[in-house]
C-alpha cells in the first residue's frame, strides 16, 4: 500500500474509532490481545495521525475496531491492506451449514431435528430427517422429542423415499408441499433420507438447490452416526426389535457396514440383526489396500460373540503394527486359544487387495472360499489359502491363496449361513441360487449396498423369516487404479 492508501486507511480507522465507542486505553487491549506489539502511545499516535504504523499492525488496530463494531451491529468498518476472510457466514447455504455445525457441539441426540430445521430455515425450506432401521425395511422420521412417540415409517420398497435411499439419487415429489427427498449419508454408508420441502414446484428442478440439500444431508449423516456414539434416542429408533446380549456385542465391535475409498467399495451385513451370536465382519482401507476379515465364531451363543469379538480385537491388533496374513492369522492363533483353549475356534477370510494393481492375496481358515464377479458373472470361487481354523494353530504346510483382480471385478465373502439357509422342505439356498442372485443384481446395476441388502433379505425369505444360523455377507468392488498416481 502506497502513502496515499495508508493515510485512506488511517482516516477510516479513525472515523470508525469514533462510532466504536472505544476508550484509547480499550482498544489498545484489544489489539494487544490480538497480537499487537506496539504500546499504548504508539497506538495512540496513529489513531490521531501523528505517525504511522507498519501494515500488519495497521491491520491488527482495524480488526481490533471492527470487532467493537460487529459488537454494535455498526455496519461501516476500518479498511485493510488486503482483503480478509470474513469470519460470519453470509451466504444462504454457508449460514445453513455453520448453524447446524455450532448447534451440534455439545448437542444431546434428541436436539438433531431442531437442529436441522434451523439449518433448513437459513435456506428457506423445511427439513426434516428420516433413518433406516437396521433391518432396512423402514424409513422412520425423526421426531422432536417432545413427539417421540409419533414417528412415522416410511416402507423402503413401496415409497419414492425408499426409492431415493436405494438408489442413491434425489428424487422430487410434485406433492403439497412440493418435496425433494435426498440421500443421506455418512461416507458411503446410507443412513436415511432428507425430506426438503421448497416452496414451489420449479425449485424441486433447481440444481443449486438440489446441490445445497446434499451439502446438508452429507453433513447431517455424519450427525446422526457420531450422535448415536454418545446417545441412544436415534439409535433405539432404528432398532425394529430389541437386540440380544451377543447382538450388541456383535454390533459393538462392527465397523461401518460400507466405506469406500476412491475405485474401491466394501460393504456388508449380519444376520439375524437382532440377534446375531458368531458371525462378523472387519475391514480398514488405505490410500493403496484395502484389508478384509469375514468370520463365523463355532457355536450360537454369548460365547461365539465373545470369540468373534476376541478374533477382531486380535486381528486389528496385529493389523495396527503393520503384520502381513501370516502374522494376522498366528497372532489370532494365539488369543484364541489363550483366551478360550482349544475348543474354541472360528472358520475365516483375511484378504489384502493392492489397490493400485489389483493384487488380491488373502487366507482361507477353514470358511466358504471367496468368489470373484467379473463383468456381471460369477466366474469363480478361489480355492487357495487354506488352513485350520483360527484357534486350532498354523497348518504346516500353508501358502496363501493370491488371484489378480481385473478393473470392476467384485470380491464376495459370505458365511455359511447364507448358503445353507434352509426352507421348509429342508432346501438349502445354495451356491447356485447365490451365483444367479448376485448376476441378476448385477444386470439391474445395483451398487454394493443395495445388492447386500436385496441379498440378506432373500437369504430371509428363503427360511420364511427364520435365520437357523447366523448370515454374513461382505462384498467388495474394485473399480480401477487411474485414480492412484505413481
Amino acid at each position: 500500500m502506497d502513502d496515499n492508501g495508508a493515510r485512506q486507511q488511517q482516516a477510516a480507522f479513525a472515523s470508525a474509532f469514533a462510532r466504536a465507542e472505544l476508550t484509547p486505553e480499550e482498544l489498545w487491549l484489544r489489539y494487544f490481545a490480538l497480537g499487537g506489539s506496539y504500546g499504548l502511545l504508539e497506538v495512540e499516535g496513529y489513531l490521531h495521525g501523528l505517525l504511522d504504523l507498519p501494515g500488519f499492525d495497521r491491520d491488527v488496530v482495524a480488526h481490533a475496531v471492527n470487532e467493537r463494531l460487529d459488537e454494535l451491529a455498526w455496519h461501516r468498518r476500518a479498511s485493510y491492506t488486503r482483503t480478509l476472510r470474513e469470519s460470519v457466514p453470509r451466504g444462504a447455504p454457508l449460514a445453513a451449514l455453520t448453524s447446524l455445525l455450532e448447534g451440534a457441539e455439545l448437542a444431546p441426540p434428541e436436539r438433531l431435528p431442531a437442529l436441522v430445521a434451523a439449518a433448513g430455515k437459513e435456506l428457506g425450506i423445511g427439513l426434516t430427517v428420516y433413518v433406516v432401521d437396521y433391518e432396512q425395511r423402514h424409513l422412520r422420521l425423526v421426531p422432536p422429542a417432545a413427539a417421540a412417540l409419533e414417528a412415522t415409517s416410511l416402507d423402503l420398497e413401496t415409497t419414492l423415499a425408499g426409492r431415493a435411499f436405494r438408489r442413491l439419487e434425489t428424487l422430487p415429489a410434485e406433492s403439497d408441499p412440493p418435496r425433494l427427498w435426498v440421500p443421506l449419508l455418512d461416507g458411503a454408508e446410507r443412513v436415511g433420507v432428507l425430506a426438503a420441502d421448497v416452496a414451489t414446484h420449479d425449485d424441486l428442478y433447481d440444481p443449486g438447490l438440489r446441490t445445497q440439500c446434499r451439502w446438508l444431508a452429507m453433513l447431517i449423516g455424519h450427525l446422526v452416526v457420531l450422535m448415536s456414539r454418545y446417545g441412544d434416542s436415534v439409535d433405539v429408533l432404528r432398532h425394529q426389535r430389541a437386540r440380544t446380549v451377543s447382538g450388541e456385542l456383535i454390533w459393538s465391535i462392527l465397523p461401518p457396514l460400507t466405506a469406500g475409498v476412491d475405485g474401491f467399495v466394501v460393504s456388508g451385513a449380519v444376520e439375524p440383526r437382532h440377534a446375531v451370536a458368531g458371525d462378523a465382519f472387519d475391514y480398514a482401507l488405505s490410500e493403496d489396500t484395502a484389508r478384509l476379515l469375514i468370520l463365523d465364531a463355532v457355536g450360537h451363543d454369548l460365547r461365539s460373540g465373545l470369540i468373534a469379538a476376541t478374533v477382531v480385537a486380535a486381528y486389528r491388533a496385529a493389523r495396527h503394527t503393520g503384520a502381513g496374513l501370516y502374522e494376522q492369522a498366528r497372532v489370532i492363533d494365539e488369543a484364541v486359544e489363550g483366551t478360550f483353549g482349544g475348543a474354541a475356534y472360528a472358520t475365516a477370510v483375511l484378504a489384502e487387495v493392492d489397490l493400485r494393481s489389483g493384487r488380491l492375496r488373502y487366507v482361507n481358515a477353514g470358511h466358504p472360499p471367496p468368489w470373484i464377479m467379473r463383468a456381471g458373472r460369477v466366474v469363480k470361487p478361489l480355492p487357495g489359502g487354506r488352513r485350520l481354523p483360527l484357534g486350532l494353530g498354523q497348518s504346516r504346510e500353508f501358502r496363501l491363496g493370491e488371484e489378480r483382480l481385473q478393473p470392476e471385478d467384485w470380491l464376495v465373502l459370505h458365511t455359511d449361513g447364507v448358503t445353507e439357509a434352509r426352507d421348509a422342505a429342508g432346501e438349502f439356498f445354495g451356491d447356485e441360487r447365490l451365483a444367479d442372485f448376485l448376476e441378476r443384481e448385477a444386470a439391474a446395476g445395483y451398487p454394493p449396498p443395495e445388492t447386500v441388502r436385496r441379498l440378506i433379505r432373500a437369504v430371509s425369505a428363503h427360511q420364511d423369516g427364520r435365520f437357523q444360523d447366523d448370515a454374513t455377507v461382505l462384498l467388495a468392488r474394485w473399480t480401477d487404479s487411474s485414480h492412484i498416481l505413481p
